[in-house]
């Protein structure tokens, strides 16, 4: 599903170049879930955003689901990410002014689906993550667990085949925490191909398969069995 090959991203700090990637290979099968761990700076908000097609990488191949993605305009990325990817985030992301519902039906919305099947999808996830009695919430009127619950309905009302979720319990207690890692390895258990970037030992250590990075390099793969 995922093929990288020398990806590389460089970013200036004043007159510092700080190498984000550094010449990264990675290949990730359908339906795997990985962790990516690291310290602050390794590079693993850069890899998450290259995968996403939210960052482009300066040299280097990405080809996601065997389409290449290097040259294309923001245009056909931005299409390709829609059809592809879903993003679950620490800090949520929903829009403040909106219910929990129109929070989950905006990627439908702007995808140009009619409302009859943005109605059906909606409605399956608020079942199933038991959101019913809150969809006419706003974000500040709901638990962080519950935001987190409305964001990866929002991730997943698109149908993705990749689930990128960057530190998805940093903001949560213990126990809304351990309900957001179930409900994520339960999509995952359904096809869904998982990566999930955290800090947390526990968590990392939940997944079958983990990347280390130091300073912007893969250094291990535990499907490797070693070093990258």
């Amino acid at each position: 599903m995922i093929r990288l090959r020398e990806v590389t991203r460089c970013f200036h700090l004043g007159e510092q170049r700080v190498m984000g990637l550094d010449a990264v290979d990675l290949e990730v099968a359908a339906g795997e879930y990985l962790s990516v761990m690291g310290p602050s700076g390794s590079g693993k908000s850069t890899l998450l955003n290259v995968l996403g097609l939210l960052d482009a990488p300066d040299a280097g191949e990405y080809w996601l689901n065997s389409e290449p993605t290097a040259g294309l305009d923001e245009v056909r990325r931005a299409a390709l990410r829609s059809r592809h990817i879903g993003f679950v985030f620490q800090s949520y992301h929903l829009i403040p002014r909106l219910t929990a519902l129109e929070n989950i039906e905006l990627p439908m919305l702007l995808a140009g689906i009619e409302p009859g099947e943005r109605r059906r999808r909606s409605a399956e996830l608020v079942e199933r993550l038991s959101l019913g009695d809150r969809v006419a919430h706003r974000p500040a009127e709901l638990s962080g667990g519950q935001r987190q619950r409305v964001a990866i309905a929002r991730a997943m009302v698109m149908r993705p085949a990749l689930l990128l979720a960057d530190e998805p319990t940093g903001n949560l207690d213990s126990h809304s925490g351990a309900e957001v890692v179930e409900l994520l390895e339960e999509l995952n258990g359904e096809g869904l191909t998982l990566l999930v970037v955290t800090h947390d030992v526990a968590l990392g250590a939940r997944a079958p398969r983990t990347l280390r990075m130091l300073d912007g390099r893969i250094i291990a793969d535990s499907a490797q069995g070693g070093a990258a």
